[in-house]
């Protein structure tokens, strides 16, 4: 669903005359995108947390410096599949790491950058694994390392996403996921439009 909706985004704000970037992570650069790799290749084995949550700050610091602060310093629209959220709650919610911690060395991965806007696709655990597994076997692919985690895993992580939109209401947005491609869309240009009139 995150991808999809980011290229369907991504298509709109160009159709208004906006330059964007579309980029993902972990990953976004020929370096980064190694360290994807390995952080999701299943043959990588178990990964200690800190160091999990150190490869994650990696990939992201050379994302930010050689992609999201060029083109932000170009003026450009800047659309991320995950950024540091992600970190927050896989690995420091989902694994246990103290959450002050994951976000100080993000802090010093991003160079200080926060995103402007955050659309938070909602859909329960059940709901997304039931989706994976159905993209997966019409792919014929096999589940990647974060994939096999548990369902408890995963509440336990969009539980910690839906505290940190709390948080912080004025850039966090909610979104239910459970709906059409084309109506989930809408809601999200709906969002965009408003925000680029405020």
């Amino acid at each position: 669903g995150k991808t999809t909706q980011l290229k369907m985004l991504r298509d709109y704000l160009l159709g208004k005359g906006y330059e964007v970037i579309l980029t993902r992570e972990p990953g976004g650069t020929p370096l980064a995108e190694k360290i994807r790799n390995l952080l999701l290749d299943p043959a990588s084995g178990e990964i200690c947390p800190v160091a999990e949550a150190l490869l994650y700050a990696a990939s992201r610091a050379q994302h930010v410096a050689e992609v999201i602060l060029p083109s932000l310093q170009q003026g450009k629209i800047v659309l991320c599949d995950r950024f540091v959220d992600s970190s927050i709650v896989y690995q420091g919610l989902g694994r246990g790491i103290e959450p002050q911690a994951i976000i100080d060395i993000n802090h010093f991965a991003t160079q200080g950058i926060t995103p402007d806007l955050t659309i938070l696709l909602d859909l329960t655990p059940e709901q997304g694994m039931a989706r994976l597994a159905k993209r997966n076997k019409e792919k014929s692919q096999e589940l990647d390392r974060l994939e096999q985690e548990s369902l408890e895993f995963y509440h336990k992580v969009r539980q910690g996403y839906l505290d940190l939109a709390k948080t912080s209401p004025e850039r966090y947005k909610v979104i239910e996921a459970d709906d059409s491609i084309e109506n989930i869309q809408q809601r999200i240009v709906a969002l965009i439009d408003k925000y680029f009139t405020i």
